[in-house]
């Protein structure tokens, strides 16, 4: 086998569906297992049937909820997803569905109430945004351009409506986002709310 058939193949941006919801949730718990987030959704099986169940219903739903996956082509395997919801808090309306029994109402409340208060006081509430709802790499692609892939389609979707783009940013991804031009507006332990402002089309 020679040195350059030996490269991975480039990974492959593509529109999630119903379908991958599964894996899609196996990988979330990969990427997001800080006992933070753990506290807010529990891995028990119930509660990663109701991430199931809650992707499902917004590719189906919800079409300005756009999910994309990243394929390692070599195994099959999705090294990657984001949501991207490409339009305002008041034009989605509520941003999860009911909570399950095994996590805490109380604690979940106030965890989303706090980003979506974040959102409002930094874009608006009814001004047209991009936002960038979650975005997970799976530990075994980390460092292959999986990331940028995700950011690059956002971004660009963004700068063709002429719109702001949003993130709840995790401290390891604020410097990934800030090379976007995504500018940490407020932040707090753990979290940057990050925008990034629309980028002149080239004439």
């Amino acid at each position: 086998m020679t040195a350059a058939s030996a490269q991975p193949l480039p990974l492959r941006l593509e529109f999630a569906t119903v379908e991958d919801a599964p894996e899609l949730t196996r990988l979330w718990y990969n990427a997001f297992n800080t006992p933070a987030l753990l506290a807010i959704w529990p891995d028990t099986p119930g509660v990663r049937q109701w991430w199931e169940e809650t992707m499902r219903h917004d590719m189906q739903h919800q079409p300005r909820e756009r999910y994309l996956k990243v394929v390692d082509p070599q195994s099959g395997r999705i090294a990657a997803f984001a949501k991207w919801s490409l339009q305002s808090a008041e034009e989605r309306g509520p941003r999860w569905p009911a909570w399950h029994p095994d996590m805490d109402p109380a604690r979940c409340d106030a965890f989303l109430q706090n980003l979506e208060a974040n959102r409002a006081r930094l874009v608006g509430d009814a001004r047209r945004n991009f936002y960038l709802d979650m975005l997970a790499t799976h530990t075994d692609f980390r460092r292959r351009g999986a990331a940028r892939l995700l950011l690059e389609w956002g971004c660009q979707e963004a700068d063709q409506a002429n719109v702001p783009a949003y993130i709840d940013a995790s401290d390891e991804g604020r410097v990934v986002y800030e090379l976007y031009g995504f500018v940490a507006l407020a932040t707090q332990p753990g979290i940057a709310s990050m925008v990034r402002e629309p980028r002149p089309k080239e004439v």
